[in-house]
């Protein structure tokens, strides 16, 4: 399988998932947007993956490779009909190629937070296996605030209600983080966008322990991104068997 990866920051790839992609022998290509990268044909890629950034998607202005980007995500979802993972910003940018609405919120989520299923998530593939109510790690500021239309909510909480969605048989978006490594808090710490929301949300005490905190919860957080990566392994492959 090749798997074609947007980035908008080089520390914010996607984590534990490399490692999964590389034991299953597939090919990652990662196109570096903040870099000047161009976004490649859609020829030969089996899924697309786009992760976070300390931008929001409303910032065109200032980073006008998002134009593109979402349309090369309109393109691949709605017209080819393929499967897509979007994190943080990446799950924000589907939403709104789709038609969605994002929008800042009052105050950034950040650190360990807890999610509850919705009816739609307790039956969809991509998160079979979990239990109703999962703790979950989290780094942002801007929210879903009107998923796209045709869109099923697949988790929520009260901060932030649309946590995950799925639209169409298999573009999925996760608000919070499932991709985090031994290096993830530590790497984030020093971009000073992150840095902010972090004290912002958190205090400049408990802010400088996240890293401490979170180090006891990376092998539930690697198990329970492992089990992602299954499930959206299962979808892609019936999603060959359909197509071929």
């Amino acid at each position: 399988m090749r798997i074609l990866v947007l980035q908008h920051i080089t520390v914010e790839h996607p984590g534990v998932f490399r490692e999964f992609w590389a034991e299953s022998g597939h090919e990652t290509v990662a196109v570096e947007l903040d870099a000047g990268d161009s976004i490649p044909s859609a020829v030969g890629f089996d899924l697309l993956v786009v992760m976070g950034g300390p931008m929001d998607v409303w910032q065109e202005d200032v980073h006008q490779w998002l134009i593109p980007e979402k349309a090369a995500i309109r393109h691949w979802v709605k017209d080819l009909g393929r499967p897509f993972l979007g994190i943080c910003l990446g799950h924000q940018l589907l939403a709104e190629a789709l038609g969605g609405r994002v929008t800042p919120m009052a105050r950034p989520e950040v650190g360990l937070a807890e999610i509850e299923l919705r009816p739609a998530g307790q039956s969809d593939p991509i998160l079979a296996g979990f239990a109703s109510r999962i703790e979950i790690f989290q780094w942002h500021g801007a929210e879903v605030s009107r998923p796209p239309e045709g869109s099923e909510i697949l988790a929520t909480n009260t901060a932030c209600p649309v946590q995950a969605f799925r639209w169409g048989r298999h573009a999925y978006g996760f608000q919070y983080h499932c991709e985090l490594t031994s290096t993830t808090v530590s790497d984030w710490e020093k971009v000073p966008e992150y840095k902010a929301s972090l004290v912002q949300a958190l205090g400049a005490e408990e802010a400088e322990r996240l890293a401490s905190v979170i180090t006891p919860k990376l092998p539930a957080f690697r198990a329970a991104a492992k089990r992602i990566n299954e499930n959206l392994s299962a979808i892609l492959a019936s999603t060959h068997a359909a197509s071929g």
